[in-house]
């Protein structure tokens, strides 16, 4: 795909997003923020039940055209494919570079692999959850257990989880 082709499809994508909204009974939340622009993704999960593959994603967020647009075109790949949460979670970010438009995204990285960051993270929550269900914990001991781990990771620069959200719109406010 030439380059003004590629723009073209990245516009189309951020002016009408596919999967954009809340996912009902999503089994993750999560969101992405990108303090260094102030970019936002919170991506919902659904995972198949008694599986680690995922059913369905949406995404919701504000921000720049190449991040928006990074996550419709992940969103409507994974609804597509229903990848593994081991497939998503060895996804290179080049492979995400590569499929927006090398010259692209990595003028931008931070924008450009928002969405699929957050996913893993999402994955990794759908993953950690279950294991803390069937260790005996409850949703408000595994929150908790969440908003500690996500203080630990803002140092990082993307922000991911808990705070990710206030992160990413503290840029406006400096």
């Amino acid at each position: 795909m030439d380059r003004e082709t590629r723009l073209a499809w990245l516009v189309d994508h951020y002016r009408r997003p596919r999967h954009r909204g809340a996912l009902p009974n999503a089994d993750a939340r999560v969101p992405g923020g990108n303090p260094g622009c102030g970019d936002i993704v919170t991506l919902y999960l659904k995972a198949e039940p008694g599986a680690d593959r995922v059913a369905a994603i949406s995404f919701e967020g504000v921000g720049c055209t190449l991040s928006q647009a990074a996550a419709s075109i992940l969103a409507e790949r994974v609804n597509r494919e229903h990848p593994s949460f081991d497939e998503i979670l060895s996804t290179p970010p080049e492979q995400v570079v590569d499929l927006l438009g090398r010259e692209i995204a990595e003028a931008r990285p931070g924008c450009a692999l928002l969405a699929l960051g957050t996913l893993k993270a999402a994955v990794k929550t759908v993953e950690r959850n279950r294991k803390l269900r069937a260790a005996g914990h409850t949703d408000e001991q595994i929150a908790e257990l969440r908003r500690e781990i996500a203080r630990q990771g803002e140092a990082a620069g993307v922000v991911v989880g808990e705070g990710a959200e206030d992160a990413a719109k503290s840029v406006g406010s400096r």
